[in-house]
């Protein structure tokens, strides 16, 4: 059974991502002009890096990290999966340092 609380963020998360998708195709403006060479495919990749580590996402991230805290403080949710939210929400925001740091080796 899925609690209301949790219901209820699938719902929030559901109505800002038209939001996040427009000011990611803005952002992907602004970071498209480093990708100006004409390569779809980088210029692609520079927009899901916008949209991945935008200021929507990150305030998605922080709310889909508090909530998953609630529900594990009050006994709601699994350890294990509250672990992994959490965890692939650090993967996701440290994905260009830890690419930086593999290309330095």
């Amino acid at each position: 059974m899925i609690s209301p609380l949790f219901r209820n963020a699938a719902r929030l998360a559901a109505t800002l991502a038209p939001l996040a998708l427009a000011s990611a195709a803005h952002a992907g403006n602004v970071a498209g002009n480093a990708a100006q060479s004409g390569d779809p495919i980088t210029s692609a990749l520079v927009w899901m890096q916008s949209i991945l580590l935008g200021p929507i996402a990150t305030a998605l991230a922080v709310m889909a990290i508090a909530g998953v805290g609630f529900m594990m403080l009050t006994g709601r949710m699994n350890w294990r999966y509250g672990a992994t939210v959490i965890i692939g929400v650090f993967i996701i925001f440290g994905a260009p340092r830890l690419v930086a740091t593999i290309q330095a080796i």
